[in-house]
């Protein structure tokens, strides 16, 4: 896509949900950020079986309870907090629903590896139920990576495209990256784009063994969640657009890749990619958001936003501390977060904030993105 396409057509961010550690929906989690609420609690060891005590759970997420006894016999976690947070953009306003299902609306969802835990459990089943493997074949679709969304899509009437991308931590970044590109393309009308990550007893110990204390420092304690935007293009053109709620004007999106654990020249050079494209100074940015990962790769991404943001004094917008590690949800998250403080902050508006992550197998990104301000 040119820079003058991008610059003429650029989609905007009409609404948003989540279910995250805060709890269910839009207000728990804009709650949670304001409140600064630290939302890690003690794991049941009989239920979980976990790695460690503590986690960052969405609390009291039952499938039965949420989403009501039909269709989730067979469900995974990670599934059912993707429709969760379908279910809930889609009831937060009656617009959301009109213009967001149907034919041309399509969704984009960002994963590390679908349900890890789904595809264990049917991998050791395979091997452990009596010969001919004598797997229960309701549970197969859970061990397949595009289960969440394509569910989400079955439940909710989504009839467009339907995508999930693999990511990691900045596989929110390349979701959004994606819905832009539909978008741009003539391929959707608007899009619902985000990414999930769920808790569980197999994610717990891969993580564990993964871990690299002596280049990573402490680990950060898991966390879960789904993070959703409704994206579309700006009216005139788009659906209902006389009534468009803009919360936020989608300036670029830049991916890299990070070797050898150089991660400060790759982001760096996505920073200047993503300022050049949208025609932003360094001075316009009021606000950044880092994935603040750990060790020496979070030096490195601290180092090369302070680069890129040289002669701003941004505002900095962390929330690790509160919802932990969310994986591949995690970037989905820092746009809400943004978005968040951006609802009660006059001086946001036409201002510009800087979303970056890093991903320890080496993926950087970053986004821009000009706010609207209080509503």
């Amino acid at each position: 896509m040119s820079g003058g396409t991008a610059l003429v057509n650029r989609p905007v961010i009409t609404a948003w949900s989540a279910v995250s550690p805060f709890g269910i929906g839009r207000a728990a989690f804009t709650e949670g950020i304001r409140e600064r609420r630290p939302a890690a609690a003690g794991l049941d060891d009989e239920q979980w079986q976990a790695a460690g005590d503590r986690a960052c759970l969405v609390p009291d997420f039952d499938l039965r309870t949420v989403l009501g006894k039909k269709g989730v016999r067979s469900m995974d976690r990670v599934t059912g907090l993707a429709v969760t947070t379908v279910a809930r953009l889609l009831d937060d306003a009656p617009r959301n629903r009109w213009v967001a299902t149907g034919e041309d609306a399509a969704l984009v969802l960002g994963t590390t590896t679908g349900s890890v835990q789904s595809q264990m459990d049917f991998t050791r089943d395979s091997l452990t139920m009596e010969k001919p493997y004598l797997v229960d074949p309701a549970r197969f679709p859970n061990a397949v990576m595009n289960c969440a969304a394509g569910q989400s899509a079955i439940w909710h009437q989504l009839k467009g495209p339907n995508t999930t991308i693999a990511g990691g931590h900045a596989a929110g970044l390349y979701a959004l990256n994606y819905a832009r590109r539909l978008l741009t393309f003539g391929r959707a009308r608007t899009v619902l784009c985000g990414a999930v990550e769920e808790f569980s007893h197999a994610r717990s110990w891969l993580e564990r063994h993964a871990h690299r204390p002596g280049t990573e420092g402490p680990a950060q304690l898991p966390g879960e969640g789904c993070g959703l935007l409704l994206v579309e293009q700006r009216g005139p053109g788009a659906r209902d657009d006389a009534e468009q709620p803009v919360l936020a004007e989608i300036l670029a999106v830049e991916m890299g890749i990070a070797l050898d654990g150089g991660v400060r020249p790759a982001l760096a050079a996505c920073l200047r990619r993503a300022l050049n494209r949208a025609e932003v100074r360094p001075e316009e940015i009021w606000a950044v958001s880092t994935s603040e990962a750990p060790g020496p790769s979070g030096e490195q991404e601290r180092a090369a936003v302070a680069e890129a943001a040289e002669g701003a004094d941004p505002v900095h917008l962390t929330q690790a501390a509160l919802i932990g590690d969310t994986g591949a949800a995690a970037a989905a998250f820092q746009i809400a977060g943004v978005l968040v403080h951006a609802e009660t902050t006059p001086e946001a508006a036409g201002r510009v904030a800087l979303v970056t992550s890093v991903d320890r197998d080496g993926a950087v990104g970053c986004a821009l993105l000009r706010l609207a301000g209080p509503r």
